[in-house]
């Protein structure tokens, strides 16, 4: 058995010990007392905010009104605007027609929106075939309204010489009528490039966009 001298040099110990680890702790909560202090006077993380829509100007990178030294923007934003119109002016166009329209009158004015050129000539034409002799029978006619949605692509490709174009996603809805009734509405998404030709923004192809139903440019027949 242990002395009772040895039991008490023990409980010192012990007791030693313990004042060891108490004073530890205070320290330990001396410490985290400070840092919350120092998180709460802290300025808290400022709210996110919703942001403006970007205009034209900019979404070429550059602010509407250069600062000097600033990089001039690809396209100016009333380029854009022209631009747009040509590609919602085209497309509305392109799906607008009645059993009675003769292509050589149809034609002129939305090839006027183009860069005219074969493939834009092969495009620009009434349905064909089996699809415009129905056409007839039926009195049909088709009403388009275009909008464009967003911009894919804005480039000024001076490598290649091809110059300033704008790819961008329009929405067409194409409204069909048969004796005067209307016998449904067709609506897909085409993506529509335009070009600068000469000072003036020309539409130079266009192709559909994404999944959809079959769209205007399916429309010239058999």
């Amino acid at each position: 058995m242990e002395s009772p001298a040895e039991n008490k040099r023990s409980a010192v110990l012990a007791l030693a010990a313990l004042g060891v680890l108490l004073a530890g702790a205070l320290v330990v909560l001396t410490v985290f007392d400070g840092e919350d202090d120092d998180t709460d006077d802290a300025p808290s993380a400022a709210e996110p905010t919703a942001s403006a829509p970007q205009d034209a100007g900019s979404a070429t990178g550059a602010p509407s009104s250069p600062a000097p030294g600033a990089v001039t923007p690809i396209v100016t934003p009333d380029e854009v605007v022209e631009a747009h119109q040509a590609m919602a002016g085209y497309m509305a166009g392109l799906n607008t027609y009645r059993h009675t329209d003769q292509g050589a009158s149809w034609a002129p004015p939305l090839l006027a929106l183009t860069t005219d050129d074969t493939r834009m000539r092969q495009e620009t034409a009434l349905p064909t075939g089996k699809e415009w002799d129905g056409c007839a029978v039926a009195r049909c006619s088709s009403e388009g309204k275009a909008t464009v949605v967003r911009d894919a692509m804005i480039a000024d490709d001076i490598t290649r010489g091809s110059g300033q174009m704008i790819s961008s996603v329009v929405n067409v809805t194409a409204t069909r009528a048969e004796n005067g009734a209307t016998t449904g509405t067709e609506t897909n998404s085409w993506l529509v490039t335009a070009k600068n030709d000469s000072g003036k923004w020309k539409v130079s192809g266009f192709d559909l966009y994404g999944l959809g139903n079959v769209g205007s440019s399916d429309r010239t027949g058999d």
